[in-house]
């Protein structure tokens, strides 16, 4: 097959780079973590795992921003940027419903978009992913600390040199041993990014915790794993997504490409063929910011009604004026409080932020609780114990604070913002501790 001609999609003043393989009836896009488009169609193996997928599907491919092809940044794009990217990249394909097949670290974007967007997944299609990269309390896979850090030193100091490339693909024993598929992972590593970059990505997704995600998402999922180490993490991942597949295939190679990769394609292609009745969408991924006036009563008193109601309307206006500069939406407003909802934590974040500053110049002091989680539709309107989650935020929050949940945290992780832990709270009505973080404010501005 002919190699595909690349393309470039705008998002912004950004350019991202994609590819479209094959002609088939079910649009695919692919987000493996390496990148590097034009490259990695080198290796015969990844070329031939493309045409068996090209045999149903419309296989759409990029590089994210700041890697390969694509522009590059000053900041690697969080995960929020990340589905941004390839939402542009999907609409300048003219795909309107696409089955999403994330691989390794590289799935976080594509279950990130499915639950961002369900109305525009087909289906997740996951192999070789999980939950998360370090050991917790409440999971016990992963890399410690020390190791990971160990790791980093290793990335920084060999990416790119076929001695390090032989390490990265040792997990691959089908093709670890190959001479010619060493040399051109290295030249791949060149050609996606720097050293110090992919050290940067692999600590964001160390920090990266998708977990709460994953279990919001309605949409059909399969879950695929060889027999390599931890099988219990592929099973726990697999559990805490709504309705999802598990298939555990032969063989240990860690790339979809390398051992047995028709057999990865026939379960692919089974999946999809499948005729399934449309889920109800009546639940939506969403982050809810609660914003409000700080000594609303005393100022009330000390400035009586005429100059009160003056005040309130330029905090309206400061609050309505921002909102739209990151792509969010007011719900509901009461008195001098505020519910707005956004599509992306760390806008979210930003705009609070934003409007925070640009209040305190009029001598305004507002504080704000943020998270991220399932809401259910009702009437246009968000519901559920996600909005619950963010009010109980905005009442423990401190004046000029922008307090977020771990969840938040844990999904904007790579995108320079800074938080100062808070440790656990009891939130009123929502169950358990939860752990809740404050916004450093000089870090949003160095977006």
């Amino acid at each position: 097959m002919i190699a595909p001609q690349t393309s470039y999609a705008r998002t912004g003043d950004v350019s991202i780079a994609y590819q479209i393989f094959g002609e088939g009836s079910v649009d695919l896009a692919f987000t493996p973590w390496i990148g590097g488009l034009e490259v990695a169609l080198e290796q015969p193996r990844f070329m031939a795992f493309l045409e068996r997928l090209a045999g149903f599907a419309r296989v759409i491919r990029h590089d994210r921003r700041a890697t390969g092809l694509s522009d590059r940044a000053a900041l690697l794009p969080d995960l929020e940027t990340q589905v941004d990217d390839l939402e542009a990249v999907l609409n300048a394909t003219g795909s309107a419903s696409t089955a999403m097949l994330g691989t390794g670290a590289g799935f976080g974007v594509a279950a990130m978009f499915a639950a961002m967007h369900p109305e525009r997944t087909s289906a997740l299609l996951l192999f070789g992913a999980k939950a998360r990269s370090a050991p917790s309390d409440d999971y016990r896979w992963g890399r410690s600390e020390s190791e990971f850090r160990r790791w980093l030193q290793l990335v920084e100091l060999g990416w790119g040199t076929e001695d390090f490339a032989a390490k990265f693909v040792a997990d691959n024993p089908s093709v670890s041993q190959d001479p010619e598929f060493v040399r051109w992972f290295a030249k791949t590593q060149r050609h996606w990014v720097t050293p110090g970059a992919a050290a940067a990505m692999l600590r964001q997704s160390y920090e990266t915790d998708v977990r709460d995600i994953l279990r919001t998402l309605r949409v059909p999922t399969l879950v695929m794993a060889r027999e390599w180490r931890d099988p219990d993490a592929d099973e726990y991942l697999a559990s805490i997504i709504p309705g999802a597949e598990f298939v555990r295939l032969l063989g240990s190679d860690a790339m979809p490409w390398a051992g047995d990769f028709d057999a990865i394609v026939a379960e692919i292609e089974r999946f999809l063929r499948v005729r399934r009745m449309p889920m109800a969408i009546d639940t939506v991924l969403a982050t809810v910011l609660f914003t409000d006036m700080v000594g609303s009563t005393a100022r009330v008193v000390a400035l009586k009604d005429r100059k009160w109601s003056e005040l309130v309307a330029e905090h309206d206006r400061i609050v309505r004026g921002t909102l739209g500069r990151f792509r969010g939406r007011e719900q509901d407003h009461a008195g001098d409080g505020f519910l707005l909802i956004f599509d992306g934590p760390a806008r979210a974040i930003r705009c609070a932020c934003a409007i925070s500053d640009a209040l305190g110049r009029f001598g305004i002091e507002i504080r704000a609780g943020v998270h991220t989680g399932e809401c259910t539709l009702v009437d246009g309107k968000l519901r559920g114990i996600a909005v619950h989650i963010g009010a109980r935020l905005l009442e423990i929050a401190k004046p000029g604070q922008v307090l977020v949940s771990s969840t938040v945290k844990d999904l904007v992780a790579g995108s320079e913002l800074a938080f100062a832990d808070q440790g656990a709270h009891s939130l009123k009505g929502v169950p358990g501790d939860w752990r809740v973080f404050s916004v450093e404010r000089g870090s949003w501005q160095a977006q």
